[in-house]
């Protein structure tokens, strides 16, 4: 297959704005550490952090292999117009093939990573969930307490 100069340049915009995502993630990643740490030295309860903690170091490593692939992918479109541009063909079909599976490995690790951060928001939710059930458990004996009160003063 004959690829032309202007094919890998194809995949420049795709990987920069992949790339500009990833980085936002990360950087929403690492705001949220920062506030897990602080609930951290504040909270009594540590276990639902702990989790949510283990659960961002996880999507740290995803997003680092993310943005890795990416930024390799990047690079080999570069050497790849270099070789096209030199008339090295074969060598510029090889590196086109690698870019564009580094580019896949690095969309697995983003899907990979988006299943993780939907298991960390279930954590979450459960503890919502779980804290609206006690709150409503409260407000029924509350209720009861109130109507065995009224019943009383009658």
């Amino acid at each position: 297959m004959e690829i032309s100069i202007t094919t890998p340049a194809l995949l420049f915009p795709a990987i920069s704005l992949l790339l500009l995502a990833y980085t936002n993630r990360f950087l929403a990643i690492t705001s949220l550490v920062r506030k897990l740490f602080d609930d951290y030295n504040r909270v009594q309860n540590k276990a639902n952090l702990i989790l949510q903690i283990k659960s961002l170091r996880k999507r740290l490593n995803y997003i680092r292999m993310m943005q890795g692939c990416g930024v390799f992918s990047f690079l080999l479109c570069v050497i790849c117009m270099y070789s096209i541009y030199n008339g090295w063909t074969e060598s510029a079909n090889f590196l086109f093939a690698v870019s564009l599976l580094s580019l896949l490995i690095s969309l697995v690790f983003s899907l990979i990573e988006i299943f993780q951060s939907t298991s960390a928001l279930e954590v979450l939710l459960s503890e919502v969930e779980e804290l609206s059930e006690q709150s409503l458990l409260k407000r029924v004996l509350n209720y009861k307490d109130e109507e065995e009160d009224i019943k009383r003063e009658l």
